[in-house]
């Protein structure tokens, strides 16, 4: 197997567009890779048990932007940047936690909008950031601005109207005051693979996958130049879908991100780490990326179990974390690690000797007052 991390050689800036230098191309951010009650989980904390969680006891000392395994609902962010240089920022899906992702994120990855939405089932982690939308759009009293784009399936688009029928665009009755809320244009999407559609220039092809045997949830296909296949909530892949985005089927994959709730065991509505590097194996995609996960992963202890995996099997697969860019992998090995799951900043060590680091500045600090 070639020595590759997920991100190597671009393959994610150049999943979608026209690649380049770093900055200049395209790329994928993480904005969210956990379960639907995000990590750390509050029972965790205000129930702890004897001994802690490990992984949601982290969030007690280590700022979320460093702590892999703080996760917020999944979501990702496409920058794309078309062959004529034209940038367009595509979310798909803004659940519980947008706002937050919004804050943490876009301020660092300096995402300045959203141009549009791809929303993949109206389920809360999905689409209770919707109402948020309109902190990120241009303040207007009378609402007269741009609507951002939302691509949603008709199923998605009745449940929606009912949590949020203030969102729908409807003329004011008389008398009836304005109120702000998000702008947002809404577009029906077919449930079929042979039924794409384009969202801010960037084509998708639907991925009908079933979310528990009677719900059905789309997945998205979508690059020009690398094939990235995304699928947040499945617990079955269809056959017609899985013989589209597999190697033995219509053609490999360069990058599958792909649902994992538990480490062990079986979930109704979900793949579970052994069911989902089954499909990794049928699918064979080159590189996988999993998200949706629980407390029960650990990001750095089980990303080494998943070194040994892709080892052996020849795939490579890791989990992604929040925060995640496909671009930093051209910065060099340091930002190889990072990708990986280790980076500096990241290791348990080197976070200790960086708090002993800390320690010492403080007692010179204290012995400079003491002279004075």
């Amino acid at each position: 197997m070639e020595n590759q991390n997920p991100l190597q050689n671009g393959a994610l800036e150049s999943a979608v567009g026209n690649g380049g230098r770093s900055g200049d191309g395209s790329a994928l951010i993480f904005l969210g890779t956990g379960c639907s009650s995000a990590l750390p989980n509050a029972m965790c904390l205000i129930q702890p048990s004897d001994p802690p969680c490990q992984v949601c006891s982290q969030s007690l000392s280590i700022p979320p932007d460093r702590n892999p395994n703080y996760r917020c609902n999944t979501s990702l962010l496409i920058d794309y940047c078309s062959s004529d240089g034209i940038r367009n920022y595509i979310i798909i899906d803004v659940g519980k936690t947008f706002r937050e992702q919004v804050l943490r994120w876009f301020t660092f990855h300096k995402i300045p909008r959203v141009d549009s939405i791809v929303l993949t089932h109206e389920h809360a982690d999905a689409i209770l950031g919707l109402d948020d939308i309109r902190a990120i759009q241009p303040h207007s009293p009378t609402n007269d601005i741009d609507p951002t784009a939302i691509y949603l399936t008709r199923h998605s688009m009745d449940s929606i109207a009912t949590k949020f029928p203030y969102l729908i665009q409807k003329k004011l009755r008389e008398g009836q005051e304005v109120r702000r809320v998000a702008q947002l244009d809404w577009k029906i999407i077919e449930e079929h693979y042979d039924k794409p559609f384009v969202a801010s220039g960037l084509k998708f092809f639907p991925l009908p996958v079933m979310h528990g045997e009677d719900y059905l949830c789309l997945g998205y296909l979508f690059g020009e130049k690398c094939k990235v296949a995304y699928i947040s909530d499945v617990s079955r892949f269809p056959s017609n879908t899985e013989y589209v985005i597999s190697k033995n089927g219509a053609g490999q994959l360069d990058l599958l991100i792909l649902d994992c709730l538990y480490k062990k065991g079986s979930f109704n509505v979900h793949l579970c780490l052994p069911q989902a590097l089954e499909a990794i194996k049928r699918i064979c995609p080159k590189r996988a990326l999993l998200i949706g996960m629980t407390h029960e992963f650990d990001h750095h202890k089980d990303n080494e179990f998943l070194m040994e995996w892709s080892e052996r099997e020849g795939i490579h697969v890791q989990l992604a974390r929040d925060g995640l860019r496909g671009e930093e992998v051209k910065k060099g090995k340091r930002m190889m690690r990072y990708i990986t799951g280790t980076h500096p900043f990241q290791n348990p060590l080197c976070q200790i000797k960086a708090a002993i680091c800390l320690l010492q500045l403080i007692e010179r600090f204290k012995k400079h007052l003491q002279a004075i």
